[in-house]
């Protein structure tokens, strides 16, 4: 029988990429971490990591095994869970994870409906990006979630995923204009200097879909995963960048425009791990709706989408 505190270990250790951060994050000493590692590869009969005299480097194998075993241990948090509510009676805890821009947007809000619809709910909130928050999910290091994806780009997430649609963005042409814009056709930017994510995010795909779409490739010259840097270039003038309405800051020296023809959009979405309990989702939901719906009611370009 596997040991689920190794293999949380394991977990741990290649999220944070080496004995001594994932000893620190566990509460346990580096040696400790060292021998439940060696202990694992013994019972498995297989490498886990390639170890060197300054780091460990994790094999495909262990990269395996943490992606197999990311249900099992969601799984057995979810017990764990459970059995604190049936002993102690109360709600328990509600471990929330979200992306920047809605941390920033909704949550506030949200979190404050939350705290006062059930003040003895224990919230904590980890903030990532959906790539880091959905395994976080399966191995249920957090019970609930504010996911993005964009119109067109797959999201390979695992069907055990429970989705919940929130909200709706259109994606907003920012250039450096003093008067509102009128909805621009993109074969009018064949010549533009980008502005983009990195060229591994969602919005970069779209970017390039986009405009491939319309006969060109984009070209790019300065990328910043924080929107705020990215209006900062566009308001000097150095490009033209595309950003999801929640993004936007209204500021003097910018000028935002919808697309004309495409139905380029975000949406958010309030996303639980399979064992989360329906009580918990339906609390989180419910403030993070009145908080989008408010937020939704005075920007332009974000709509609230039905359950």
């Amino acid at each position: 029988m596997l040991n689920p505190v190794h293999l949380q270990t394991l977990t741990t250790v290649l999220r944070f990429g080496s004995f001594a951060d994932a000893a620190r994050q566990l509460g346990y000493t580096g040696s400790a971490v060292s021998q439940q590692m060696s202990a694992l590869e013994r019972q498995l009969k297989v490498t886990l990591f390639e170890r060197d005299a300054h780091s460990v480097r994790p094999t495909p194998a262990a990269v395996e095994i943490v992606n197999r075993s990311a249900g099992a241990l969601g799984a057995l948090q979810g017990l764990a869970d459970d059995i604190e509510r049936i002993t102690t009676g109360r709600l328990g805890r509600l471990r929330i994870g979200s992306f920047p821009t809605a941390s920033e947007q909704l949550l506030p809000a949200g979190l404050t409906r939350l705290r006062r619809v059930s003040p003895r709910l224990d919230v904590h909130l980890d903030e990532d990006e959906p790539a880091s928050l959905v395994p976080m999910l399966e191995r249920r290091e957090i019970d609930v979630a504010l996911l993005y994806r964009y119109r067109g780009v797959a999201s390979r997430w695992p069907r055990t995923i429970r989705l919940r649609p929130l909200l709706v963005e259109d994606l907003l042409l920012i250039r450096a204009h003093t008067e509102p814009c009128e909805p621009v056709e993109l074969t009018s930017l064949l010549e533009a200097t980008w502005i983009s994510t990195r060229e591994d995010t969602s919005g970069a795909a779209t970017l390039r879909q986009l405009c491939r779409a319309a006969g060109f490739d984009p070209m790019v010259s300065y990328r910043s995963n924080n929107y705020a840097v990215i209006q900062g270039l566009v308001a000097s003038g150095l490009g033209t960048a595309l950003i999801p309405a929640m993004a936007y800051q209204p500021q003097r020296g910018l000028s935002a425009a919808l697309l004309s023809g495409t139905p380029a959009a975000r949406e958010v979405l309030v996303a639980s791990a399979p064992s989360t309990p329906d009580e918990l989702v339906d609390v989180f939901e419910t403030a993070m709706r009145k908080s989008a719906e408010t937020f939704a009611r005075d920007r332009r370009g974000v709509r609230l989408l039905d359950r």
